[in-house]
């Protein structure tokens, strides 16, 4: 099929409100139009084959690299997101390639050592004006990804870029900025995003939490969603071992929660009845949502996560080695910016060495950042 088909079939499959590729708003450079991939496909081609992308796979999500090889990192919850979005996005006759392509995107500005790495580069930077992932997201499409000879970054559309920064979620709240600034909602397609991202964490960090140790089956029945799963898993299957059982649970979170927010956000639509995108962007309308009741659950969960799992002495262990690595990294390379790759040090004559030195150590891999360190120190 050619691009027209496509856009044919958004138009007439595709609900009033969701975000058609045919009425994208368009890119900050100008380019023809693909003769049989729509915008939205594009867009989500190119983060895809982004440097950013790839480098995914050596950052952290909970556990560092080196922890184990079956610990999910930001690569494979970015897959999981993406997923997620996909089947709500499908239910709900939302753009599913923008939902997929806003969730592929989402943790580009993840720094190394996941939000410890992020804690310590805002710390360093609050003379700056501070670092923000999801900013520093937009920076990384928008400038210092290099692989085109007529534009900086990716060249991105519209939808895509609003995507990144008004990525919002329990850790993350940017503040929008630019051409964002005049309408301060955000299209389903972005809601289904943020929402997708929540239950990725919270499922997948108890399932690895689990596989770590640092938290056990027997504390999981402090949460009312855990306990209840884990005594409907008991009784359909008896004398499972905790492998399977870690399984089992994380699926059957995953396909409660998802069916639940696609129940509520399907009465949400109905009853507002939005008439295009730009009807949500304008009345700021959160449509994807809980029920109260997983709301309330899911807020105990991120609590339970967080004081037994976040705040694990392994876990802070691990925060406070990322900090020293990374503040050490900033120190070298501020005082002895020669240490700097090339391409990397010529930037210094046309902006702040703080922010090129940021821009570089956000940049990296887990293990490169250990590696610099070895060597530096």
């Amino acid at each position: 099929m050619n691009r027209a088909i496509y856009e044919k079939l958004e138009n007439d499959y595709l609900a009033p409100y969701a975000v058609k590729s045919a009425g994208s708003r368009g890119r900050c450079y100008p380019e023809a139009p693909h003769p049989y991939r729509t915008e939205f496909q594009r867009d989500r081609d190119r983060i895809v084959h982004s440097t950013a992308f790839r480098r995914l796979e050596y950052k952290t999500q909970v556990f560092v690299n080196h922890e184990g090889d079956h610990f999910r990192t930001r690569l494979t919850h970015t897959i999981e997101v993406s997923i997620i979005a996909r089947s709500i996005a499908r239910a709900l006759r939302l753009n599913e390639d923008l939902t997929e392509a806003i969730a592929l995107a989402h943790d580009l500005g993840h720094t190394p050592f996941g939000h410890a790495g992020e804690e310590a580069l805002d710390s360093l930077m609050k003379e700056f004006g501070g670092f923000e992932h999801n900013l520093h997201g937009l920076k990384v499409v928008d400038c210092l990804e290099t692989r085109y000879p007529d534009f900086p970054g990716l060249n991105l559309t519209f939808e895509l870029r609003e995507g990144i920064l008004k990525h919002h979620s329990h850790y993350d709240n940017p503040k929008a900025s630019g051409d964002f600034i005049a309408e301060p909602g955000r299209p389903l397609e972005c809601q289904v995003v943020n929402l997708a991202d929540e239950i990725a964490y919270n499922c997948h960090d108890v399932d690895d939490g689990l596989y770590s140790e640092v938290l056990t089956i027997p504390q999981l029945i402090e949460v009312d969603i855990l306990k209840r799963n884990l005594e409907m898993i008991n009784r359909k299957y008896k004398n499972q071992d905790e492998k399977m059982l870690r399984h089992i649970l994380a699926r059957n979170l995953i396909n409660e929660i998802i069916t639940d927010l696609i129940d509520r956000s399907s009465q949400n639509i109905e009853l507002h009845a939005p008439k295009s995108p730009d009807d949500i962007r304008h009345r700021n309308l959160d449509l994807i949502q809980f029920s109260e009741s997983i709301q309330i659950q899911s807020l105990q969960l991120k609590r339970f996560l967080f004081q037994n799992m976040y705040r694990h002495k392994r876990m802070t262990k691990m925060a406070g080695e990322a900090k020293n690595i990374i503040d050490m990294l900033f120190d070298i390379y501020i005082k002895r910016p020669e240490l700097l790759p090339e391409h990397v040090k010529e930037k210094i004559e046309n902006d702040r060495k703080e922010i090129v030195v940021t821009d570089y150590i956000a940049g990296m891999t887990d293990r490169f950042a250990t590696s610099e360190f070895k060597r530096l120190k």
